[in-house]
């Protein structure tokens, strides 16, 4: 028997916050973000709200809001011009949210391409190792990176300066080859791992723990972490919610007056029977 507390089934916070008021923490991808805009028009709903933590707590709670997952989402939503967007919130601390991290397998780049391509960062040094060591630099965050090739060889990737400076040269890898290769997001360190996912697989880009912390205080700096590294874990997640945009669209109505619709809404909803949890992992092939 696991000794993994379930967390207890309860109702999604779920309301409508001004799209001005979120404040993502990671990169949004131009790539997916601009067809989430004509996605959201042409189906005319919200399916799947993203997820937010309140930047602040307390009396000092100033109203905004931290996108820890769907910042593609609220992008689209403030490119489509929409004044609110329905949120789920969480809270980090929430008995069963966890942070981890994605690391990313590269397809069919050249090992030596790809390290002279990193040799061009400004800022970056760089120093080969073996995985073992990396490992161990990683974790105590004396390295941004590492990138992992066949054979077990490493290479560990520096930046000088305070969080804002370490984290755009951070980006600036990242740069190096999103849009540019193909690319999977995978839970492990492992380069067999990851090519037992993906046979293609010539380079493991590997990133470092982010702690709750971290994440808030880059998003208030205006700093982002680079799109598809930190993995937010969030137990009870409200999906295919479907609210009308036209609800989202209306500048008429105020957030407080659409949160007492929307609490209406699924009251309604729960009275018909037409919400559904499931307590085990789930597979979806409908995304």
């Amino acid at each position: 028997m696991s000794t993994e507390e379930t967390p207890r089934f309860h109702l999604p916070d779920l309301r409508f916050v001004a799209v001005e008021a979120l404040i993502p923490h990671e990169q949004h991808d131009p790539l997916r973000s601009a067809p989430l805009v004509e996605r959201l028009r042409a189906e005319g709903v919200l399916r799947n709200p993203p997820i937010v933590t309140p930047l602040a707590s307390g009396p000092g709670d100033d109203g905004r809001y931290v996108v820890l997952d769907g910042a593609n989402r609220a992008t689209a939503a403030a490119e489509a011009g929409l004044p609110h967007l329905v949120v789920q919130v969480v809270r980090y601390g929430d008995p069963g949210l966890r942070l981890t991290t994605w690391h990313h397998a590269l397809i069919g780049v050249p090992p030596a391409e790809f390290e002279t391509s990193l040799g061009e960062v400004p800022g970056l040094t760089r120093a080969a190792t073996d995985l073992p060591h990396a490992r161990a630099v990683l974790a105590r965050r004396e390295a941004l990176a590492f990138v992992l090739f066949e054979g077990g060889r490493a290479v560990t990737l520096h930046g000088a300066g305070e969080l804002r400076e370490r984290n755009a040269v951070l980006n600036a890898v990242v740069d190096r080859y999103r849009g540019r290769v193909r690319l999977h997001r995978v839970a492990s360190d492992s380069f067999a791992d990851a090519r037992a996912e993906h046979p293609e697989v010539t380079a493991l880009v590997v990133f470092p723990y982010f702690a709750p912390a971290e994440v808030l205080e880059l998003a208030t700096s205006g700093a982002r972490l680079p799109a598809g590294i930190t993995r937010h874990v969030i137990p009870w997640r409200a999906l295919r919610l479907n609210v009308p945009i036209e609800r989202l669209a209306d500048r008429a109505q105020s957030a407080e007056q659409k949160n007492r619709w929307l609490a209406e809404w699924l009251r309604e909803k729960m009275l018909k029977r037409e919400v559904r949890f499931y307590q085990e992992s789930t597979v979806l092939f409908d995304e």
